[in-house]
């Protein structure tokens, strides 16, 4: 039955069609008792004619109404009185409001089948002497199926139009997921780049200054040689501790320590930052101002990865003998930074572009961590020369 069903579904012309003949030998053959209708010739076209209008319903509703209409006034010239084959009239009322037919033919449809009955009653009354009462009662009840067939149809548009409807909306809901999820990817991305920048250029960044430095004084100070490689050893087990954090981020929590990760940094540390800078041979002067207190886990975040970042540039494009400053200012609605160095500074592509060949990366994840906190950054170089870097980071984010 189910492939039956798939079958009509998709041949809806040739369904049609059968019907249609099945319509044709059943008119033909009530059309046969002479003695009831008479019908002549005329009778034969007419019959050709609505089965044609069963057929093609669906490929051509408006025409075939129209066909319809052209079919019942030729039947009422010939006189022919109601037959089988007027069963076409309720198909078509029915086809013409279930389907995206225009306005006007769902008009004249209804229209139509409203008139056919009493219509019929004027031309062909019923035999002997019938009161007017049972008249109008009897056209009420031949009214009813045609109105019928257009209420079904039209209820039947409506309800393939509303599923449509829904189908469209979920359509557009999985698109708008499908976008949030890209969207939610896209943003950990660059969440996971920033922190991968912020610890791998800042730890790496020391490091390889170390590493110079040690290199350079390995044969006339071994001492401080030594004091340069112990230094590399510590900020690389940082490094080590911060990236272990970060994938621990990302690795699912299914050990038995999955919970126990490096926690994330903070204002607190940004002490021991400026301790190790010094120790890689910058000269940082660090000072706070206001009263220090707890803050939001991400304001204490931004804040530490700021001064990070603003520390490692100026090492990197500060030149030699180059000295920092680093201000922490606590109001009441927030967190004020201001990091500077006297130094040669960064270049224009770097602090307003981002670079071209992959630098200047980090100061595009400071404004990106910023904005996340609803906070304001401003970098450029100082009037007397050197980089400056200022933020304020509120405690309610915009």
């Amino acid at each position: 039955m189910h492939r039956v069903y798939d079958f009509v579904r998709r041949h809806p012309t040739g369904s049609d069609t059968f019907w249609g003949v099945v319509l044709l030998s059943v008119a033909l053959l009530d059309l046969s008792m002479v003695d009831r209708y008479n019908p002549g010739w005329i009778g034969v076209p007419l019959s050709v004619g609505f089965s044609i209008v069963v057929a093609l319903r669906r490929r051509m509703p408006e025409q075939m109404l129209l066909l319809t209409a052209v079919l019942a006034l030729v039947q009422l010239v010939a006189g022919i009185q109601t037959y089988p084959g007027d069963f076409a009239m309720l198909v078509i009322i029915y086809t013409v409001a279930a389907h995206d037919a225009a306005r006007w033919a769902r008009r004249l449809a209804l229209v139509a089948g409203i008139v056919a009955a009493p219509v019929s009653q004027l031309v062909w009354p019923p035999p002997g002497d019938v009161s007017i009462a049972a008249r109008v009662f009897l056209v009420v009840i031949l009214v009813v199926p045609f109105v019928l067939a257009w209420v079904l149809g039209d209820s039947n548009r409506t309800r393939r139009a509303y599923f449509a409807q829904l189908e469209e909306r979920a359509l557009q809901l999985e698109k708008e997921r499908e976008a949030q999820a890209k969207v939610a990817v896209a943003a950990e991305r660059a969440r996971i780049a920033r922190e991968l920048h912020d610890v791998v250029a800042h730890n790496v960044s020391v490091m390889v200054v170390q590493a110079d430095g040690a290199a350079y004084v390995l044969d006339v100070a071994p001492d401080q040689a030594k004091k340069a490689l112990e230094t590399i050893s510590t900020t690389g087990r940082q490094a080590l501790a911060e990236m272990r954090r970060l994938l621990g981020v990302l690795r699912t929590n299914d050990g038995p320590d999955g919970d126990e990760y490096v926690p994330q940094p903070d204002v607190g540390q940004i002490e021991d930052l400026v301790e190790q800078v010094r120790k890689a041979g910058t000269t940082v002067d660090f000072r706070i101002e206001g009263t220090p207190r707890p803050l939001p886990s991400g304001v204490e975040l931004t804040a530490y990865r700021i001064v990070q970042e603003a520390l490692t540039n100026t090492r990197k494009h500060g030149g030699p003998q180059v000295g920092a400053s680093v201000r922490l200012v606590y109001f009441d609605d927030g967190l004020g930074l201001l990091v500077e160095d006297d130094g040669r500074g960064a270049s224009h592509e770097l602090y307003e572009d981002g670079g071209a060949d992959g630098k200047g990366h980090g100061l595009i994840g400071m404004r990106e961590r910023v904005g996340m906190v609803g906070g304001t950054l401003d970098a450029g170089p100082r009037p007397g020369g050197g980089f400056r870097i200022s933020a304020l980071l509120p405690l309610k984010p915009a």
